[in-house]
């Protein structure tokens, strides 16, 4: 019995590896199926639009007119905010937005009020 050739070896392979892949494909659309339908019932459901999807993923909706779909805030770029709150000897601000600074908090600690570092505009 003859050899087989490496080509003709990696070509029989490649064959069986794209048929794989089919049945593969053709599994995944068919579990895709009931999950898509069960979506489709519950949007039914409670009334939830495609637009109203494609706007929780940040994106333009299919056929929709353009600029209706609202900018998430990760898309938006942070604005920033001015200080609100200065430390008299060190300069240093704070914008009075999230957690104090240290230097905030030790100071509230010792029994300083907030108000004394406020920056008068």
């Amino acid at each position: 019995m003859p050899r087989e050739s490496y080509a003709a070896q990696q070509a029989k392979i490649e064959k069986e590896i794209s048929k794989l892949q089919k049945r593969a494909e053709a599994l995944h659309a068919k579990r895709r199926q009931p999950v898509i339908a069960s979506i489709i019932r519950s949007m039914r459901e409670y009334q939830i639009t495609p637009e109203e999807i494609a706007a929780a993923f940040g994106k333009k909706p299919a056929g929709g007119r353009a600029g209706t779909a609202r900018k998430t805030a990760a898309a938006r770029p942070k604005a920033t905010v001015a200080p609100k709150y200065r430390h008299p000897e060190t300069g240093e601000t704070w914008s009075g937005r999230g957690k104090p600074p240290r230097w905030l908090a030790n100071a509230e600690a010792q029994g300083a009020k907030r108000e004394s570092f406020l920056i008068q505009s």
